[in-house]
C-alpha cells in the first residue's frame, strides 16, 4: 500500500498466493499506521481479491472508498507498478533466497530501512518518503 502523497510504503504483506487475505493484511497494516479519515480513496487494479466480499467488507468497516483501474489500463496504477519494478530491479533480481523467511527479511529491510527512509524520489523533490513527510509537517 503506497501513500501517493509521499510515496511511502505504509502497508505490505507477503504470501505464496494473491488471495484476499494477502491484500487485506497489507491494507490493515496501512490502516493501523495511518488511521485514515472517513472517505479515504483506495485505488487498485481489477484483481479478483479487490472485488471480493471480504475485501469490500474491510473497506466498508473503515469507511474507505474503493476505486479500481479501468480494464487493461496499467497506467491507472502507475505508482504501484513503478514501485514493484523498482523493488525487483534494485533487490529481487540481485539475490537468491534459500527460504521464504530470507526473502521476507530482505524485503522488509528494503522497504522499512532503505525505501521509506533513504531512497530519494523525484516526486518528493529528491527527498525520501520519510524526510518528505517530516519536512511537509514542519512547513
Amino acid at each position: 500500500v503506497i501513500d501517493l502523497y509521499s510515496r511511502k510504503i505504509v502497508g505490505w504483506s507477503m504470501a505464496d498466493n494473491m488471495k484476499t487475505e494477502l491484500v487485506n493484511d497489507a491494507l490493515k497494516m496501512a490502516i493501523w499506521q495511518r488511521k485514515p479519515p472517513k472517505g479515504l480513496i483506495w485505488h487498485t487494479d481489477r484483481g479478483s481479491q479487490y472485488a471480493s466480499k471480504a475485501h469490500r467488507a474491510l473497506l466498508k468497516t473503515h469507511k474507505i472508498q474503493q476505486s479500481m483501474s479501468r480494464k487493461g489500463d496499467c497506467w491507472d496504477n502507475a505508482v504501484a507498478e513503478s514501485f514493484f519494478h523498482t523493488l525487483k530491479t534494485e533487490l529481487i533480481y540481485h539475490g537468491r533466497y534459500q527460504t521464504r523467511e530470507q526473502a521476507r527479511q530482505s524485503i522488509f529491510e528494503y522497504i522499512e530501512v532503505f525505501y521509506n527512509r533513504l531512497r530519494r524520489h523525484s516526486a518528493n523533490g529528491s527527498m525520501s518518503p520519510a524526510n518528505f513527510e517530516t519536512y511537509r509537517k514542519v512547513a
